[in-house]
């Protein structure tokens, strides 16, 4: 699925979303003006005009300009994309040269997992590209340092309806946080419906009919399915080769992770949560935390949770679910799309179904929701020449999402989408899209249906005409009892906010690197089976090495916030 699990693009510590269809209006790129001026000298247009006032979106250069970025790779998210492709050959990039004469120049290309070390290298030398993806904190210091681009002429100028419909949906409140002391845009923010990552359960029903298991509604029953999954062979093919719960080495990640169990159990590592006094509190140094600990070391002990999962990233986490060996997620709404269909692809008997997160003594779990789901900024070099080309980038790849280019923007044709940066979406796309097709279906027919929905329409229809091979897609998107359907009613029901929201705090862009290992390292050691008391030793440090000083800091924005 788009946006929520895509390659690490020109970012340092953004998650990864990411991930669906958005729209543009159709612009004609066959015009070519004037070739924009240099950043220095913006007061000039790149047509004829002054400045602000409104240009092509899609104008297209006259003489080729070259825009450089760098990336970290993972593979294609489509298996249907052709083995030759590269991201130098990605047809979004060829395509952009042939649309909008931009030609995109990687400076250098390394794994997913190398890219953080090898941004971290290219900062600290200097040596940064034109265009960049980067997480709020990395933001902060780019803006402090004076590396970052003024881009509010080429916004306004540029920006096409629908990008800046996106960029603003909140009224501009989230862009206003990427502005200067003087009012000038340094970055373009990429956010979400804060339900996206709202954590739920996934089974496969298989698995427990086979073992004539019931559903599990407590954690207590949840802690005897996964252990049954272990011992009892679910897949019945006599051998001991399953475990009980998939999980990864981040445990606070994007998927495959921790955070459905935490939140079971009432604890939000890694957010700001109120506590008794109504004040901000961090949830890594709870108690709740410290009980959640003491759980994931009994799986690991009992085999519930894979012995090599303290060395296990995503990918490998996700080829054990496709190849069978697994059951049991924590997750969001969107695993059916990947990679739940790949298991499908192998095992079509797989029966994956979710469910709201399990009761912990005698209270039903309460998911976390961000009050502000960032998913990246995107930032030009104060050195490049032309940063409406950012601008005009973006409005490329929204351009690529409309009806018209569907038979042409396919995976089979080297297009890979989470390959190319800029991206951005419709915040609200797929609560509007659930409840657009959902509406069709019912209707009987589709002619009061937005085009940009008539492919899901179609795939929704096909798979309940018997057509397996779209049940990722109405599993995921449509279904009234599938993730997103289960997520909208998950919004009618109790959540806990992460409810700081605020740029990070000048003791986080300091300290909040070497806190978040402090926590990271403590929680897996404690896991894999260092003592529980290590957790107290743990707080006192993370109070002592900033935690004291970014709490101070978090609670003066929100008293701030509170008095507005």
């Amino acid at each position: 699925m788009k946006r929520k699990f895509g390659t690490m693009l020109l970012m340092s510590c953004c998650s990864m979303s990411i991930m669906l269809a958005a729209a543009c209006s159709s612009q004609n790129q066959q015009n070519t003006p004037s070739e924009p001026a240099p950043a220095e000298q913006n007061n000039q247009t790149a047509e004829t005009g002054t400045q602000n006032e409104a240009a092509d979106p899609l104008s297209k250069y006259p003489e080729t300009i070259t825009v450089t970025q760098v990336i970290g790779t993972s593979p294609p998210q489509d298996p249907k994309t052709p083995a030759s492709t590269t991201p130098e050959t990605n047809s979004y990039v060829t395509k952009l040269k042939e649309m909008l004469n931009i030609e995109l120049k990687y400076l250098w290309s390394v794994p997913a997992d190398q890219f953080a070390q090898k941004f971290s290298l290219s900062v600290a030398s200097g040596d940064l590209p034109d265009v960049m993806a980067v997480s709020a904190s990395d933001f902060e210091k780019f803006k402090e340092d004076g590396l970052l681009a003024d881009l509010t002429d080429a916004y306004n100028r540029y920006a096409s309806p629908t990008l800046k419909q996106y960029v603003e949906q909140d009224g501009g409140a989230t862009l206003s946080m990427f502005k200067d002391e003087d009012g000038k845009i340094r970055g373009l923010p990429g956010f979400e419906d804060p339900y996206l990552s709202t954590q739920i359960l996934w089974i496969r029903n298989d698995w427990l009919k086979n073992l004539n298991l019931e559903v599990p509604t407590t954690l207590e029953e949840l802690e005897k399915v996964a252990e049954a999954f272990v011992k009892q062979d679910p897949d019945k093919n006599g051998k001991n080769d399953t475990f009980g719960i998939a999980m990864n080495k981040e445990l606070i990640s994007w998927g495959f992770d921790a955070r459905g169990l935490f939140h079971t159990m009432g604890a939000y590592p890694k957010a700001w949560i109120k506590d008794k006094d109504g004040k901000l509190a961090a949830g890594e140094i709870q108690p709740e935390t410290k009980q959640a600990l003491e759980k994931l070391q009994s799986w690991y002990n009992n085999g519930i949770l894979d012995k090599e999962f303290a060395f296990k990233d995503i990918n490998k986490v996700v080829e054990d679910v496709v190849a069978g060996k697994v059951g049991i997620a924590f997750g969001e709404w969107w695993y059916p799309e990947w990679p739940l269909n790949l298991n499908r692809d192998k095992e079509p008997e797989a029966d994956w179904k979710p469910y709201v997160l399990p009761s912990f003594e005698g209270k039903q779990g309460v998911p976390l929701v961000p009050k502000l789901r960032l998913s990246k900024v995107i930032v030009a070099n104060k050195e490049m020449k032309n940063p409406e080309a950012l601008v005009k980038m973006a409005n490329f790849y929204l351009e690529l999402e409309e009806p018209k280019y569907r038979d042409v923007n396919k995976p089979e044709n080297g297009f890979v989408y989470n390959w190319y940066e800029p991206r951005f979406y419709n915040p609200t796309d797929i609560a509007d899209g659930y409840a657009a097709v959902n509406a069709a279906l019912k209707a009987g027919n589709a002619d009061n249906l937005d085009p940009k929905l008539q492919g899901l329409y179609d795939k929704a229809k096909k798979y309940l005409d018997g057509d397996q091979s779209f049940w990722g897609p109405y599993t995921s998107r449509v279904d009234e009892n599938g993730g997103w359907g289960l997520t909208q009613k998950i919004k009618e029901m109790p959540v806990v906010f992460n409810e700081y929201a605020g740029p990070p705090t000048p003791t986080q862009v300091e300290k909040g690197a070497s806190l978040e290992k402090l926590t990271d390292e403590t929680f897996m050691k404690i896991i894999v089976g260092s003592p529980i008391s290590e957790f107290d030793k743990y707080v006192e440090s993370w109070k002592k090495l900033g935690g004291d000083d970014i709490s101070d800091e978090v609670n003066e924005w929100y008293e701030k916030l509170a008095a507005k």
